[in-house]
């Protein structure tokens, strides 16, 4: 006699389960034909719109692939790249300064509970008002030049940066720093062996999401009174009507924040993401 017994509801079957699935990275190939197959099919959708569904405007042929590469041409003629160059300087200012704050601020207040419940609303109100908000302040309080415009990129940046602080040092278990007392660490080591460790890879990942929020808050920042910067090369395009230049503007701001993106995700990698890479990359010498 035999009897049939049902595995219970949730155990997975071991039947003929693989003992260790291998995981192969997509070939180089095919990870550089993706990004290329989507660049393409937008801007064949920017030739679509400009040159073919809206051809019969005149103003709209102005922005169209074709125009916007004369307006590139004369725009690196026109020394794009120097102005660029004060953009990037612009924002790594602005990060530099909302780093020293927002980290030092993140770990006071996530280091004192009582304090960072009396300050959360003050916070959360700054937070929460447009950092462009402030440029008739930043123009009254710093005059016009390159410090409002790294005051406005620091006001905006400084809020992930703040937030991953505090959060990282909040959740530090404190088992790990009574075990580190106990084997006689003093603070400053209980500090850079238990606390910054747990807490880096929060405060680079709000620095990387910083990033991005300063590259887009720069180029509207810059359209009050410099006479520098890609922000300040949109406006002076636009009172001359060379609508053809603003779009061959908006290209050159992209490409370089995406180029900024890459670099920083690659520059602040985690130790963990650096050895995950390293392991992604390595070939079987099978």
């Amino acid at each position: 006699m035999t009897t049939h017994v049902d595995l219970p509801q949730g155990l997975p079957s071991t039947r003929s389960r693989p003992e260790s699935v291998e995981t192969h990275p997509a070939p180089a190939w095919r990870t550089a034909l993706l990004p290329a197959a989507g660049v393409l099919v937008a801007v064949t959708l920017w030739w679509l719109a400009t040159d073919v569904l809206f051809s019969g405007r005149a103003l709209v042929a102005e922005f169209s692939p074709r125009r916007t590469l004369t307006g590139l041409r004369e725009i690196v003629g026109a020394g794009v790249l120097d102005h660029a160059a004060s953009s990037v300087f612009r924002l790594l200012a602005g990060l530099a300064v909302a780093t020293v704050v927002g980290v030092a601020v993140g770990a006071l207040v996530g280091s004192h509970a009582a304090l960072e419940r009396a300050v959360r609303p003050a916070l959360l109100f700054l937070r929460m008002v447009s950092p462009l908000s402030w440029a008739p302040v930043a123009v009254i309080a710093l005059g016009i030049g390159d410090r409002p415009v790294i005051a406005l990129v620091a006001a905006t940046t400084v809020w992930p940066i703040l937030a991953s602080t505090a959060e990282g040092v909040a959740s530090v278990d404190p088992g790990h720093a009574l075990v580190a007392r106990a084997l006689g660490a003093s603070r400053s080591e209980r500090i850079r062996t238990v606390t910054v460790p747990a807490v880096r890879p929060r405060v680079l990942s709000g620095l990387r999401m910083a990033i991005g929020i300063g590259w887009v808050v720069l180029v509207p920042a810059e359209m009050l009174g410099v006479t520098s910067g890609l922000g300040y090369q949109i406006l002076n395009a636009k009172d001359q009507l060379a609508y053809h230049q603003i779009t061959a503007l908006i290209l050159v701001i992209g490409t370089i924040g995406y180029a900024v993106d890459l670099v920083a995700r690659w520059a602040l990698r985690t130790p963990r993401e650096r050895l995950q890479d390293s392991r992604a990359t390595r070939v079987d010498p099978r």
